[in-house]
């Protein structure tokens, strides 16, 4: 499905919205050592809905490139097309703002679904295996690929996020912020009404929140966040992302990586 971009303020608090909403945690600025960290080489966003009947192809192949080590992917349920008959259990209407705002950076202003955005930069329409794979592998060149080191750990009821510095060829004056999203891993739905009435659907990585631990100077950095602030529902896991920007104008996605929680 698409539609094309209203103009509407892009309210940043939206993005923020979770189960809780969005909780800030203070980092402690601090030298890291080298860890040997298995760090993707793409972050893939799938915007998806339970209502849009193209999306379940996009769903499946979501969870066919969770599959590849080099690959974080994670799903991203919106809210816009609710009105066709059937609310959309996972739905966040910050993650409708985040797709908004990427459109507008990129200056198309076109939103659909099902959608897949690459480390914040490179759009494919989600269903189409082929492009995506082509934006992947574009995304795993020097260039483009994910180039700040991201280590998570856990420490009793404590996760530990170690934030390598910024590449030496890195333009200065960089700004960019630090993201923890609770995750659901996999997530069985059964649609009951609209367009996938009596489809089950089962989602990869599903987004439940975000919270934002703070501006990255570029600089490495370590950060502990109390487990409980990312399992406020059944959340089973934990993706972290250093991204350019701002949740009003979201940018290129420098680092990232994940953490299982059981």
């Amino acid at each position: 499905m698409r539609v094309r971009l209203a103009l509407l303020p892009l309210l940043a608090l939206a993005l923020l919205s979770g189960p809780a909403g969005a909780q800030q945690v203070s980092g402690t600025q601090a030298p890291t050592a080298a860890t040997g960290s298995t760090n993707p080489k793409a972050i893939i966003e799938l915007f998806t809905s339970q209502g849009c009947a193209s999306c379940p192809p996009a769903d499946a192949l979501l969870g066919e490139l969770a599959k590849d080590p080099d690959v974080l992917a994670i799903t991203l349920a919106v809210d816009y097309w609710d009105y066709v008959g059937w609310k959309d259990t996972l739905a966040k209407h910050g993650h409708s703002v985040r797709q908004r705002a990427y459109a507008e950076q990129r200056g198309d202003r076109m939103i659909y679904t099902p959608q897949m955005i690459i480390d914040g930069q490179l759009p494919a329409k989600g269903s189409d295996k082929s492009a995506v794979l082509r934006a992947v592998a574009r995304a795993k060149e020097p260039h483009f690929s994910l180039s700040v080191p991201v280590t998570l750990s856990r420490k009793d009821d404590q996760i530990v996020i170690d934030v390598g510095a910024l590449p030496k060829h890195a333009p200065a004056g960089l700004a960019a912020d630090i993201w923890v999203c609770p995750v659901i891993r996999s997530h069985e739905v059964s649609i009951g009404r609209g367009e996938n009435a009596g489809k089950t659907v089962t989602y990869t990585n599903v987004v439940r929140g975000w919270i934002r631990l703070g501006p990255w100077t570029g600089q490495a950095a370590t950060y502990s966040v109390p487990l409980d602030k990312v399992r406020m529902e059944n959340e089973d896991g934990v993706v972290v992302m250093v991204q350019t920007g701002n949740p009003a104008a979201p940018g290129a996605i420098l680092g990232a990586s994940r953490l299982a929680l059981d």
